[in-house]
């Protein structure tokens, strides 16, 4: 009995970890699609300017 407790105990923990695992990926994902977006949006940003610099 003692070790079926155990080993139910042990594969809940498993299952919990790699939820939490999952969800942290996740959110890192989010993080860097955001992160990129912002970075291309300056990117352009900042290339429209140097063109109306240089077109004077």
């Amino acid at each position: 009995m003692a070790d079926n407790y155990l080993e139910r105990k042990y594969e809940e923990y498993l299952e919990r970890k790699a939820a939490a695992e999952k969800a942290r990926r996740a959110a890192w994902k989010k993080r860097m699609d955001d992160y990129r977006k912002r970075l291309a949006e300056a990117s352009r940003e900042s290339s429209a300017t140097d063109e109306a610099q240089h077109s004077r």
